[in-house]
């Protein structure tokens, strides 16, 4: 539950910082207040229709009714970020505009708020499923409470990140602004912060020192047989301490906590809560944790190389700006909006397939070494049977990140036959996960290599493929030729540009606008190759007679100043300056330019 709900809120996140806060609304605040209760309701009634009496009988269906829910939920939340402007009024809350994150933490209230509304819901059939009793209240408060420490690290980094911007340091502000600084931090506080975070969480959690005893004398003196260092072994109350789990949590021993819940050390045997432990320190010495934090590092890195690239194949495609039209919507709205889709979908592979890949057989691993440490699987294996049948007889049930505890009692059961499979199964995950990195290494050089400003190639990739269309269609219009030149030489791509010109002069030989700018590629073109201040004069003065416009004639101007007829160029761009007053100041600084040649050269006479 605690897993599914992570991807959730990580798409979430994702939706409310990708989407910026617009200049208005689109539609009135009484409107969009009627929408967001209508959808509210419908909402709810959703939700009730799904936990009508004696629909949802078993731990399945009430995972899977949990799962559908929770998805609908982001769809909703969607709908009020993208539609009805949430973010809008979000943003007009006091110290939004210093504080974005404020922003972010309002959207995250309103989906918990939803969230919140599935619990009420599902209460009555939680309890019917699973024989635990709790008040509405408390089932919600104990879920806002298992789960809200999901998004603290979060919450944590784009506080201290704000909080940085304000500071008034202009070199930590440039810092953070900058390419690599604000990934960087965020990489560096990442760090420390999943160190720390488990006493952040345990605290939230309500956790307490087990008291002394038979238990944990047991439990210490089995840990030091295992060589596990940890800080202290903590009752963790989960749903009032009623599920039956364990748990290891901390990257290093001064921040590393064993967690047992009451219901679990009640119902098992000593036997049975060595294997357990076995089971969490298997995790330790196989650094399971650590590859976690790999793991997110690289659904991070293949997210981002994803979405530029489904952004990009997104502008290039004609569909798309008529989809845009369709809608009457900005392409930059819909452009968010569809990779934040893409993005769900995305992510939903990524943890069904390659981080649920790695944590099923992650347990596997952590299953083995209690086999192994302990001489056998038996306690293990009753562990698991027993933890099946007291959580409502769950043993079939199918898990995306653990496997079901059938599977892992028949894979526990052929290893204890054939010890060959344990090596085989450490080979798999340690081949897998050079492949996995042999992956990222190739998605990060892929990024490192891409050009910065892919996305703000590709609209105009598509209009040159438009305008090389329609100029092959439209031969005698020199018009789409003159278009697709003046967007290469936009793009410094001069060879381009000056062949695009020539065809569309070609078809109207005469035309001032065509000569003129074919003339300024010519003169300042960066690569020398393409230089012909010759070829610009001539063309130059011909559009000049023909429209003697203010920027023709500055065309002109630096046409003579590079073939050196210096009066001649200061005396045209004071025509340029007489022709055209608002551009006034671009012209004086050319005229500085000139003037100031004019006067080494008399200097130099002298």
């Amino acid at each position: 539950m605690i897993y599914n709900n992570l991807i959730y809120l990580i798409v979430v996140i994702f939706v409310l910082s990708t989407n910026s806060v617009p200049d208005s609304p689109q539609i009135s605040p009484w409107l969009a207040t009627f929408i967001f209760g209508l959808k509210g309701l419908i909402f709810f009634l959703v939700v009730s229709l799904t936990y009508r009496r004696n629909r949802v009988r078993q731990a399945p269906q009430y995972f899977s009714a949990e799962q559908r829910l929770s998805i609908l939920a982001i769809i909703w939340l969607a709908l009020d970020v993208y539609f009805l402007d949430c973010q809008y009024y979000f943003a007009a809350l006091p110290y939004s505009g210093r504080l974005p994150v404020l922003v972010s933490l309002c959207g995250i209230m309103l989906f918990f708020f939803y969230l919140s509304l599935i619990w009420i819901g599902a209460k009555k059939s939680y309890v019917r499923v699973f024989g635990r009793n709790y008040t509405t209240a408390t089932f919600v408060k104990t879920n806002l409470k298992n789960n809200i420490p999901i998004i603290l690290p979060w919450l944590l980094l784009s506080l201290v990140a704000d909080l940085l911007i304000l500071l008034p340091f202009p070199a930590v502000k440039e810092f953070m602004h900058s390419t690599w600084g604000e990934p960087l931090f965020f990489l560096v506080f990442f760090i420390l912060l999943a160190v720390t975070f488990p006493e952040i969480i345990t605290r939230f959690w309500g956790c307490r020192p087990m008291q002394p005893g038979l238990v944990r004398t047991h439990v210490e003196l089995f840990c030091r047989l295992q060589g596990l260092k940890y800080r202290d072994i903590l009752i963790w109350p989960l749903f009032e301490g009623q599920v039956l789990t364990a748990g290891v949590m901390g990257l290093i021993k001064r921040f590393r906590y064993l967690l047992f819940t009451p219901a679990l050390l009640k119902s098992l045997s000593i036997e049975e809560v060595d294997a357990v432990m076995a089971h969490e320190i298997g995790h330790v010495k196989r650094y399971h944790l650590q590859l976690y934090m790999v793991l997110l590092f690289g659904f991070s890195l293949l997210a981002q190389l994803g979405s530029y690239l489904f952004m990009y194949l997104l502008l290039k495609s004609n569909y798309f700006y008529q989809f845009s039209a369709f809608l009457g919507k900005n392409t930059d709205t819909v452009l968010i909006f569809s990779s934040t889709v893409a993005l769900f979908v995305l992510l939903i592979l990524y943890f069904r397939f390659i981080f649920g890949f790695f944590m099923r057989n992650f347990e596997r691993q952590a299953d083995l070494h209690a086999l192994t440490s302990l001489g056998g699987s038996r306690g293990i294996v009753n562990a698991l049977e027993k933890v099946a049948w007291l959580s409502g007889d769950i043993r079939d049930l199918p898990s995306w990140h653990h496997f079901g505890i059938a599977e892992r009692v028949d894979f526990l059961t052929l290893c204890d036959r054939q010890p060959l499979q344990i090596r085989r199964h450490h080979r798999k995950v340690y081949g897998a996960l050079l492949l996995y990195v042999f992956v990222l290494f190739g998605a990060g050089f892929t990024l490192w290599k891409m050009p910065s400003d892919l996305l703000e190639r590709a609209p105009l990739d598509h209009l040159a493929e438009l305008y090389s269309e329609k100029a092959v269609e439209d031969t005698e219009n020199h018009l789409w030729y003159q278009l697709l030149g003046d967007l290469m030489q936009g793009r410094n791509m001069y060879g381009e540009s000056i062949e695009a010109y020539e065809k569309a002069l070609h078809r109207s030989p005469e035309h001032p606008e065509i000569m003129n700018n074919l003339a300024w590629v010519l003169l300042t073109a960066s690569e020398p190759k393409y230089r012909n201040p010759e070829r610009a004069l001539m063309l130059a003065r011909i559009a000049a007679s023909k429209k003697p416009a203010g920027y023709i004639l500055d065309t002109l101007a630096m046409a003579y100043f590079q073939n050196g007829f210096i009066e001649n160029a200061i005396e045209v761009e004071k025509k340029a300056i007489e022709l055209d007053p608002e551009n006034k100041e671009y012209y004086l600084k050319q005229l500085l330019e000139f003037e100031k040649e004019a006067d080494g050269l008399a200097d130099s006479l002298e």
